[in-house]
Parts: C-alpha cells; structure tokens; sequence
C-alpha cells in the first residue's frame, strides 16, 4: 500500500498547479490586441453562476483568451463565441448556456439531479478538460472522472441550486439561524450598492471581475484539495478496506495505516466495493500523543448517530475505572455518545472494537 500511496502522492506533488498560476495566466485580457473568442453574459446584477461559469470557460482551450462581453442586448448576443446565463437558449453546440427559458430541465446526470444553472451547464460541457489541465492528465484517465464529480458534488452543485431556488432540505420548518457565509452570498455582496455614487457599466464591470476572481479561486481551490488529499485518501481507505479481514474475520472493524480524512470516503467505496457487513469501527493512532483510538462509523456522512456506538456501560469512563468495566487493559476514555473511545496500544484498542461488536 505505500508503494501505490507514494505513487499518486508523487503525482499530485508534480502535476497540479498553483492556484494563483491559474489565475495570473488567465486574466481578463488587457492587451491592446483584440481577443480571439468573445463570451457574453448579462450585465445589472449578476449572481455566483455566472460569475463562475465565465472563470470556468476561461480556463478552456477553446476559450483562454476570451474576453467578457455583459449585455443584453440580443443583437449583441448573437454575434458573440458564448453566451452565458442570458439569451433564452440552451444549445452546447453553439455555446449558448442559459438556464432560465420555459422547459428547461437539464441535470448533470450521474447520479446527480439538481437543476444546472449556467455554471453547471459549463461544467457538463467543459468540466472534464478542465479537470484534465489543470492535474496534467488525459481526459480519459479515471481519476480525472473521480474528480470531476467530486467537484461538481462538493462545489459546483450548490451553486446551480442555490441560482435555480432549489432547498437544501425537504422541510417546511424556518431555519434556525442565518447562513450569508455561503458563496452565492458573498458574490451577491460584490454587487454595486444602492448609494454607491457611481453606477456606471465600468464600475459594474470591475465589480463583476472581482465576482468571478473570488468564484474561480475557491473553484480552484476545491480543485485541489479533491486532487491532493482528497484522491490520495480514497485509495488509503480503499486499501484498508481491503484488508479489513485480515484487521478481524467479521470484517466490520478497520485499521486505518496513515492518517487521512477517512470520513469522506467511507460510504462510497463501501458500495463500490461491494462491502457486506459495512463497517463498524475504524482503528487508527493518534498522531500527537501515540494513542490508539477506535471510533464508531455514522450511520451516513451527514450524521452524529453510530451505526454501533461502543457499549453503553462503557459511555463516560476513564482509566482504570473504564479498563476495570471493559475487562481491558489500557484503557483511556469512552465519549459520552459513544462514538469513540481510545487506548494506549493498538492491542487495546482492537479489544475495545470487538467486545463492542458483540455487545
């Protein structure tokens, strides 16, 4: 497994850019030459889909030197290379990807059903080569697919849901706080405000590069972090679960050989890989201290509940009382809830994980 590990962590090391490399190289385009390839969106108030989806086709071939074009006038639209969020029209043929006109329905597809905004609909069409630049591999190679729709699930989705008025939830119940923290809500806020003295399209325009350089550097940055930890963590964990039984013959504990956010990864590969039982425990060591903890799997990623918190007589205990009730040496503490506990050795630990299996 540490030769496979060093192999895509050299990978990742070599192949992916500097956020701001991307950025520097592709700005809008001050020279007095004309661009080859016009984009166009609308101007006035603009929102987080298109001022991703302009970064985002700006980072194609097809389309590295364009320059951003925001009207709507209609006769101004026709003659341009692209036209985003505007223009009543969907057709990738043409470049035309707007999202707004009756019967429009598109998704992504793959599993995912959210209504595309016009940053989604680049992404379908371009999100893939993409991808492929910026990690330096071919469009066909399988991680490049993995991270494509890592990025669309962990980023790009929620914008096409928030632009499309699309609730996170199923719920008629008010929220119970306030979120203007999100994206979407920081782009909104780049808008010119209403006392600002001067509301010209060239202040219009400058707030609008700001939306989309504040747009493309957390894409960038979700980029990134799927193609160096995210990706180099999902083969950790699927090599652990692989050798599950090995760790014990239920199969329902795992040992967690370098420390990643396992967490993410979890669920997926458990379908992938066709586990049966799924997992309980996951064992791994604590980096800053050498303890030993073996923590419980939630019954799903967005969950505090265990699919089997430890022993419930266990739940609050420390030292030599808890390993005096368990029955095991070495023991340090249980979690009030339940959901981990540690030891001073792996031994320990791997006790604490089948007495709880069969509790």
């Amino acid at each position: 497994m540490a030769a496979s590990f060093q192999r895509l962590q050299t990978f990742v090391t070599r192949t992916c850019l500097p956020i701001n490399s991307t950025i520097s190289r592709l700005p809008f385009s001050t020279s007095s030459t004309p661009p080859l390839k016009r984009v166009g969106t609308h101007n006035g108030t603009f929102h987080c889909d298109e001022a991703l989806g302009c970064y985002m086709i700006k980072l194609t071939s097809k389309f590295h030197a364009a320059q951003i074009i925001r009207t709507r006038n209609l006769q101004v639209l026709d003659t341009l290379d692209a036209v985003l969020d505007v223009g009543g029209v969907y057709d990738p043929s043409s470049n035309r990807f707007d999202h707004h006109q009756k019967g429009f329905s598109e998704i992504l597809g793959d599993g995912f059903g959210t209504k595309l905004s016009s940053a989604g609909l680049v992404y379908k069409h371009y999100g893939v080569e993409i991808i492929a630049n910026t990690v330096q591999l071919d469009e066909g190679h399988p991680d490049v697919r993995r991270l494509f729709l890592a990025v669309y699930k962990n980023f790009v989705e929620a914008v096409d849901a928030i632009d499309n008025g699309i609730n996170q939830y199923e719920t008629d119940q008010l929220p119970r706080y306030v979120n203007n923290t999100t994206l979407s809500s920081r782009i909104s806020r780049l808008n010119l405000n209403w006392y600002d003295e001067d509301q010209s399209p060239e202040k219009e325009d400058e707030a609008f590069q700001h939306a989309m350089t504040l747009a493309g550097n957390e894409f960038m940055d979700c980029i990134h972090f799927h193609a160096k930890s995210w990706l180099p963590a999902r083969l950790v964990v699927m090599e652990c679960l692989a050798a599950r039984k090995n760790i014990d013959s239920s199969g329902e504990i795992m040992l967690l050989t370098r420390s990643c956010p396992w967490k993410l990864h979890i669920f997926d590969l458990e379908v992938e890989m066709k586990v049966d039982p799924v997992l309980k425990y996951v064992i791994y060591q604590d980096d800053r201290n050498n303890r030993w903890r073996v923590q419980a799997v939630a019954v799903s990623p967005d969950k505090f509940e265990s699919r089997k918190p430890l022993p419930f007589h266990w739940r609050g205990l420390t030292d030599d009382h808890l390993s005096d009730v368990a029955g095991i040496s070495g023991c340090i503490f249980v979690h009030t809830s339940g959901f981990i506990g540690a030891n001073k050795t792996y031994e320990g630990a791997l006790a604490m994980a089948r007495a709880s299996l069969l509790a």
